[in-house]
């Protein structure tokens, strides 16, 4: 953990420290498991400022940082550094937060947002966060396989979700990633169908994107099945994307713009007929939050860099009839994308 506090400190101007509030950041920064609590961050001071309820376990799982009590009131803990300025979290405080803490920084400091600056390092995953990101795509993967001979016409959207978050946590994930979408027939057509009391027919297409947290991190992935049977269109479609996706993948290269690799899958399902049904962006980073930066959308000019995690998930959705999205993991290492999903993609029948 040290080794980030220091490029935090790299970025920070010398007269510059980062009061930390969000549970991601704070643990990005300490490995400290509690939302309970703050960081305050100087070139000279790590101090972990939690109540008495977390001081064991802050001591045991931050160890390169001085537990300080909450309870020494925070115009004693801003007089133990000497830095004039205070960043902070401007989207993870609030107005009640700040006002308060604008009154204990005292006349002689200020508070400064400093959000992005904060942030800014989790952009680039370093050995050990991918390889936990990777073990978290392991357990879904192997949910993936377990609930393709679960999954029968007649159950429920809501019976298969709950039935990956049981085996998702039996392999050893702590929580998901985010409600699991399970979303069948013309629910498919809906991008967060999150698992309802609809029943699984025979000739729907039933889209499940799910995740789970192994050790902090996040997996993320989707897969879309027939069940029975599936009629022409609903193979078209498929293959469209299947297409987009895989033409996407082998897009991603380090030095590339985030918004051309979007286009890549998008020109391919807008040649094919079905631009307006493609509305989200081609995918997002993912860590210790599911949702990071960058992102692949029109809108990110972003650059790819060596060790960015992205998925990669064109979909078409058509009201009314349904929908189809394929979502993989992948890791730019060595200048190139490094799938870390292993299911297959190829259209399966159930």
């Amino acid at each position: 953990m040290l080794d980030r506090v220091n490029k935090l400190c790299e970025i920070l101007d010398e007269n510059q420290a980062a009061l930390i509030s969000s549970y991601p950041n704070i643990f990005y920064y300490s490995g400290f498991t509690s939302g309970d609590a703050y960081l305050l961050i100087s070139r000279d001071k790590r101090l972990l400022i939690t109540d008495s309820r977390y001081t064991i376990q802050a001591r045991e799982q931050a160890p390169d940082f001085e537990v300080v009590p909450i309870e020494t009131g925070f115009e004693k803990i801003f007089a133990k550094i000497g830095e004039k300025y205070i960043g902070y979290e401007e989207s993870a405080m609030t107005v009640k937060e700040y006002r308060r803490f604008k009154k204990k920084v005292g006349e002689n400091k200020e508070l400064l947002e400093m959000q992005k600056q904060i942030t800014e390092p989790r952009r680039i995953k370093d050995g050990s966060e991918i390889k936990k990101i990777a073990q978290a795509e392991q357990i879904g993967d192997m949910a993936f396989t377990h609930i393709l001979d679960f999954i029968k016409p007649g159950m429920t959207e809501r019976e298969v979700g709950l039935e990956l978050e049981f085996f998702m946590k039996k392999q050893g994930a702590s929580a998901l990633s985010f409600e699991t979408i399970a979303a069948s027939g013309v629910r498919s057509a809906m991008p967060h169908g999150a698992a309802s009391d609809k029943v699984i027919e025979n000739g729907d297409l039933f889209t499940l994107d799910f995740g789970c947290i192994f050790e902090g991190y996040c997996s993320d992935m989707t897969r879309t099945v027939a069940i029975g049977h599936a009629n022409e269109k609903q193979r078209e479609i498929y293959d469209i994307v299947l297409t987009a996706q895989k033409a996407a993948i082998e897009a991603i290269a380090a030095g590339k713009k985030c918004s051309d690799v979007d286009a890549v899958a998008r020109n391919i399902i807008k040649d094919a007929g079905y631009g307006e049904n493609f509305g989200h962006g081609l995918g997002h980073s993912v860590g210790i939050e599911i949702h990071e930066m960058p992102s692949l959308s029109p809108k990110c000019r972003d650059i790819i860099e060596n060790g960015n995690l992205l998925t990669v998930e064109p979909g078409i959705y058509i009201d009314g009839f349904g929908g189809v999205r394929i979502e993989d993991l992948v890791a730019v290492q060595d200048g190139k994308a490094v799938n870390l999903t292993s299911s297959p993609k190829e259209l399966i029948i159930l």
